[in-house]
């Protein structure tokens, strides 16, 4: 697979609304537009686990995609936060890496979050981080693993998960890159997945921005 960088701007363009032409009819696809890297869609539809049930045997992986035109199609049939109902999770890491504490790219890792209780501005957030990650827009992408959208009855939210917790100056660039990319202007703090695995989170995250 040829790697090849998408900028946003890429991305943007290929919408149908772009396909044509100014003055003129639609032209014709000229093939797939490649991505950087491989990028997987989850799923996790959370009902009641049944007893003895291990953590995460709801989580599905559902299409893994390299090119502009299948994230296009992935997200407008599927992959919108405001197709999920109640308790249920939309995920987009790299290809290869499990959304999951237990997977080695994120065991030693962490997240950033960032709560949102209206659902069109949720969305929207949604989608701009997921052209910021397929189109390389961080700086310290290596150390980005993916990103969550959770759908919750009691507020629905954001959360970016990285590889290295420890890094702070990483961390602390690749939260600031986020809030410039979402446009959000509230704090947002950063938490290690090692505190959520001991039940133990640090008084208002590790790190803020």
């Amino acid at each position: 697979m040829a790697e090849v960088e998408v900028p946003a701007s890429a991305v943007a363009t290929t919408t149908p609304e772009a396909a044509a032409t100014e003055g003129g009819p639609a032209t014709e696809a000229k093939g797939p537009h490649k991505l950087h890297r491989q990028w997987t869609f989850w799923y996790d539809i959370q009902s009641k686990p049944k007893p003895g049930a291990a953590w995460g045997t709801s989580l599905k992986k559902a299409y893994t995609f390299d090119t502009v035109e299948e994230f296009w199609s992935l997200y407008d049939q599927i992959f919108r936060p405001s197709k999920l109902s109640g308790n249920a999770d939309f995920h987009l890491f790299k290809a290869g890496v499990e959304p999951k504490w237990e997977d080695p790219e994120c065991a030693n890792g962490g997240k950033w979050t960032v709560p949102c209780n209206r659902k069109a501005t949720f969305e929207n957030m949604w989608l701009e981080t997921l052209m910021a990650l397929i189109g390389e827009q961080f700086d310290e992408t290596e150390d980005i693993c993916g990103i969550v959208a959770s759908v919750r009855a009691r507020g629905d939210k954001l959360a970016l998960w990285t590889r290295t917790a420890s890094n702070e100056a990483v961390q602390v660039n690749i939260g600031k890159k986020w809030k410039d990319v979402i446009d959000y202007n509230d704090k947002i703090t950063y938490t290690f997945h090692d505190d959520s695995r001991r039940d133990k989170p640090s008084r208002g995250g590790r790190y803020t921005v």
